[in-house]
């Protein structure tokens, strides 16, 4: 009894979640490193397919996770990769391991205020600053003024990553301004001369991203399209879709081969961000 309760449970997911692929609506949720080339992404696929109606919300890559599982949407927008706890929920929710696609490249980027006279900073400086060990601008070659981080919440994949590839681990410093969305962290730094903060190369406009070096006083290196397809800005990564399997077909199914198509890889590059090479369009 017990095994056939939990098939029962098991189809009934399935049949959920796959009927949205034929039903014409198509629900996208997480990264809100990705909302904005995401929204634009629905634009333009609905201006092409009149029978085509797709939903696009932000949230944080963990947020995007948790309707995954709850097969409360289609599709899961993430700044980071799934991890190994999120990957068992989702089996246990509808018995598969989610499909995972490149969609995008992304420089990560720190930015600052326009005024501010830094244009360089190594890795182990950004460590410092950000884990709060280096805490006036003086240390590194700047003004003598408080340096004020500005970080993401914690259901945001940027966070997570930014926590990971340059904190190595560390918690950010206590006294990180947290804010809710790529464009509220931009906005913050543009109006104070002494912050800094992180967010997805196309982050906007209103402060100024800074080069980086792998070490203190070493090549400062831009977030460009070049160096981050070659691997030589060292704040890179993917950014992705996870799909359950058996709603990857029909209109879903279709729309995720454009997103990877060379026009949906041009709005990638008109939202600010980095087209996947061709030899990963097709993994």
């Amino acid at each position: 009894m017990k095994l056939n309760t939990r098939i029962l449970a098991t189809a009934v997911a399935g049949l959920m979640a796959a009927s949205s692929a034929f039903a014409g609506n198509i629900t996208v949720k997480g990264s809100d490193t990705l909302v904005v080339v995401a929204q634009k992404w629905a634009e333009t696929y609905m201006g092409k397919n009149a029978a085509a109606k797709i939903s696009v919300t932000g949230g944080g890559s963990g947020i995007g996770f948790a309707a995954l599982q709850n097969n409360t949407t289609d599709l899961c927008n993430a700044s980071r990769k799934i991890k190994a706890k999120e990957i068992e929920a989702c089996v246990k929710a509808f018995n598969k391991r989610p499909t995972e696609y490149k969609v995008a490249l992304d420089g990560l980027s720190v930015y600052v205020s326009e005024a501010n006279k830094i244009q360089s900073l190594g890795l182990d400086e950004l460590e410092g600053i950000f884990t709060g060990k280096i805490k006036n601008w003086k240390e590194v070659g700047g003004d003598d003024a408080p340096i004020v981080v500005y970080s993401r919440e914690n259901s945001s994949g940027t966070y997570e990553f930014f926590k990971e590839a340059v904190l190595k681990g560390k918690d950010f410093v206590a006294s990180a301004q947290t804010s809710q969305g790529t464009a509220a962290v931009i906005q913050g730094i543009a109006k104070d001369k002494n912050a800094i903060g992180y967010a997805g190369a196309g982050g906007g406009t209103g402060a100024k991203h800074i080069k980086v070096s792998v070490s203190k006083g070493g090549e400062g290196i831009e977030p460009s399209e070049e160096n981050v397809v070659s691997g030589k800005y060292p704040i890179w990564r993917h950014l992705f879709i996870y799909v359950n399997p058996a709603v990857d077909k029909g209109e879903i199914g279709a729309y995720l081969k454009w997103i990877r198509s060379d026009e949906g890889q041009k709005v990638v590059k008109e939202s600010g961000y980095f087209p996947l090479p061709a030899n990963l369009r097709s993994k």
